[in-house]
């Protein structure tokens, strides 16, 4: 086994699963001011990026301990759209790392309350706004349908119902 990569395809209930402790790390280090934590969230993201669940403890912890314990059945999802989402995650919490780093507390918390709203959407609501994007790069052209075929075929645009 590779431990270099991103699982395709991805268990939703994992996914969405690790979103929810990304959401209790992102506000507890809101609310209880201890801008640290941002650095543990930023290589969370990272090491999901470069390997999924595999060098991530959240991911691990998910997979490993809480996951195999759910009576529900997998649902698995296309990964490419995932990875996809958790480098924009990785971007915005190492960004907070940094600026928390720099002294700009304020800037920093703004990421990690967009990250919170971003991860609670995926976690609670089974909306991943990094999926969508994926999608739209998609559909314009950006990202070749060869990234992921099942998303091409997922996200296809519809023909027009015919006029009678």
């Amino acid at each position: 086994m590779a431990l270099l990569g991103f699982p395709d395809p991805v268990d939703e209930v994992s996914a969405r699963l690790v979103a929810g402790g990304v959401v209790v790390m992102a506000a507890a280090t809101i609310v209880l001011g201890q801008p640290w934590l941002s650095a543990v969230i930023a290589y969370g993201f990272v090491a999901r990026v470069l390997t999924g669940p595999k060098l991530s403890p959240l991911g691990r912890l998910v997979t490993q301990v809480v996951r195999p314990r759910l009576p529900v059945a997998p649902r698995p999802v296309p990964g490419p759209p995932k990875r996809f989402a958790q480098g924009i995650g990785a971007v915005l919490s190492v960004t907070a790392a940094v600026l928390f780093a720099a002294g700009a507390s304020t800037a920093a918390t703004v990421l990690l309350g967009l990250l919170v709203v971003a991860a609670s959407l995926e976690a609670f609501a089974g909306l991943c706004l990094g999926c969508h994007m994926f999608r739209l790069l998609m559909r314009a052209g950006v990202i070749p349908a060869e990234v992921c075929e099942r998303c091409a075929d997922i996200w296809a645009p519809r023909p027009e119902a015919a006029s009678h």
